[in-house]
């Protein structure tokens, strides 16, 4: 029988992403530690998530796949089905298909965060004895980090008279400063994905893939990747992302800057946002999200804003400076509205590539924030709360409520 050996010793901060070739496995390396971010599973919260949803099964179930798995085609094939299979539960669970497996609600998305980090320590510690080669374990993780998040299962119906969204959100981020975060973008993926929104125009299906939030993964060209089959042909993209305390932005500008915040492994990026072919990158882009009519619709009892300010360092300039009216010409970005961080990126990346693709003038997208996620006054402590469960639902019920404004005046 082939054994899978857990190594907690020292913490590594390397993360392997991307794709990688699998070669012939001869002598193999030892396997790595679990990174910051899989390190933090040992913790009460994330322990008490899992136990209270039933996704505490998740990474058992995936650790006597490999155990079972007699060559690296066998684990790729394991891997793939599993975390497709990890997906496709959280997303009914959030839709209200099958057993709760708990009495945390449906609508959190934490489990599935939770569930993957302990999948990708299994595979990252995983010693079988034919041996893996850095390349193969590295294609293992990416497959996984596809696979349960969404990226690899968007699909639309064939046929006319539907029109088609694209949704993206994110992990929890910020878990050093409260490792019981949840985020309302995530969330709002689960609860959507494979949805039928009825507009005034007719029905719309929405489809969703969860991000990350490292610096590495976009680095890699994961959103281009996961986003560039399918932007030509959508009706409507948004990527969504927490953002400001108690209302919603529709963010108008994104910009090509780093500011350098720590990610969920505590690494922190300064620098122009990394992508291909970088002699044609503009500073900015712009959203075609149809704002001024979903600034004005009734979406729900958070208030929502057409955010136009950036900050830039001004042509010929040196310093920073703040403009509320959206950057001027030959500007350097230091901020989009969005902020410096990766929901900023994400928006650039997803509209550049839009751009690129020649469909500013004919495909709406851009990016939504939401409200932060807050938990009830006084609730320090405990994972979940009344009025926590109530801010993460209307915030999920106002996004649908935007995208339906957005498909109906695009």
């Amino acid at each position: 029988m082939k054994s899978i050996r857990v190594r907690l010793g020292v913490l590594g901060l390397a993360l392997l992403t991307g794709i990688t070739t699998p070669t012939a496995a001869s002598a193999a390396p030892a396997a790595p530690s679990p990174t910051v971010e899989e390190q933090r599973l040992g913790r009460a919260a994330p322990q008490e998530i899992l136990r209270r949803s039933g996704f505490d099964t998740v990474a058992p179930r995936l650790a006597r796949a490999l155990e079972a798995a007699r060559s690296y085609g066998e684990a790729r094939r394991a891997v793939g089905l599993e975390g497709a299979r990890l997906w496709q539960r959280a997303v009914d669970r959030a839709q209200g298909r099958g057993p709760a497996g708990g009495d945390l609600s449906r609508d959190d998305d934490r489990p599935l965060y939770w569930a993957r980090l302990g999948m990708t320590r299994d595979v990252r510690t995983w010693e079988p004895e034919f041996g893996l080669t850095d390349g193969q374990r590295a294609a293992l993780l990416d497959e996984l980090e596809r696979s349960s998040r969404g990226q690899n299962a968007i699909r639309y119906p064939e046929g006319k008279g539907l029109k088609r969204i694209l949704l993206t959100g994110f992990d929890p981020f910020t878990l050093d400063r409260d490792i019981r975060i949840s985020n309302p973008s995530g969330a709002t993926s689960l609860a959507l994905d494979g949805t039928v929104i009825q507009t005034a125009d007719g029905p719309a299906r929405v489809e969703t893939a969860v991000f990350p939030v490292r610096w590495q993964d976009f680095t890699d060209g994961s959103v281009e990747r996961a986003l560039r089959p399918h932007l030509p042909k959508v009706d409507l993209f948004t990527t969504v992302s927490q953002g400001r305390v108690g209302r919603f932005d529709i963010e108008r500008t994104n910009g090509a800057w780093r500011g350098g915040f720590g990610d969920n492994e505590n690494v922190g990026r300064t620098e122009t946002v990394p992508v291909a072919d970088p002699a044609s990158q503009p500073q900015w882009t712009t959203t075609t999200l149809p704002y001024a009519a979903i600034v004005a619709a009734p979406t729900g009892r958070f208030p929502v804003y057409d955010n136009t300010s950036v900050t830039e360092i001004p042509a010929g300039g040196a310093q920073p400076v703040v403009r509320p009216e959206g950057p001027t010409p030959g500007s350097t970005a230091r901020a989009g509205g969005g902020g410096d961080y990766l929901s900023n990126e994400i928006a650039y990346r997803a509209t550049l590539l839009r751009d690129r693709l020649g469909l500013h003038g004919t495909l709406p997208g851009g990016h939504v924030h939401t409200p932060v996620l807050q938990f009830g006054a006084g609730n320090t402590t405990e994972v979940t709360d009344p009025e926590f469960v109530r801010n993460r639902l209307d915030i999920i019920a106002q996004v649908k409520a935007i995208l339906r404004v957005a498909a109906e005046t695009s």
